[in-house]
């Protein structure tokens, strides 16, 4: 059931459906087993584009360049939403604090017999 179609009419409905899948849920626990995980569904260019914020020439460009991961099928491009976010995480610069701390920790481990020049 989807969250958009609850409505006062149809709540007891929606209660009855979370109860279910709350059955189900304790159900794989007693067992030791997992859910499973949430059906990953394709998205188009044009959700590709707003997700990480880029033009379609843009987007097209990654893709061609290797660096933008996608699927093909055909001449139309697919792509999955937590692919294109890990994408992005991959890019996160380090902040100015974080590169400080680097180097005095790599000041501090300098060998013993090392001099400066």
């Amino acid at each position: 059931m989807n969250a958009n179609e609850i409505s006062f009419e149809n709540l007891p409905k929606a209660v009855a459906h979370l109860v279910d899948e709350v059955a189900e849920i304790k159900s794989l626990v007693r067992k030791g087993q997992t859910p499973l995980p949430p059906k990953r569904i394709p998205i188009g260019i044009e959700d590709a584009c707003k997700i990480i914020g880029k033009a379609k020439p843009t987007v097209y460009a990654l893709v061609r360049k290797r660096l933008l991961p996608c699927y093909k099928n055909g001449k139309k491009l697919y792509f999955f939403e937590d692919e294109l976010m890990a994408w992005i995480e991959n890019g996160r610069k380090k902040t100015v604090h974080e590169l400080t701390a680097e180097l005095e920790a790599s000041v501090h481990k300098r060998p013993s017999g090392f001099r400066n020049r």
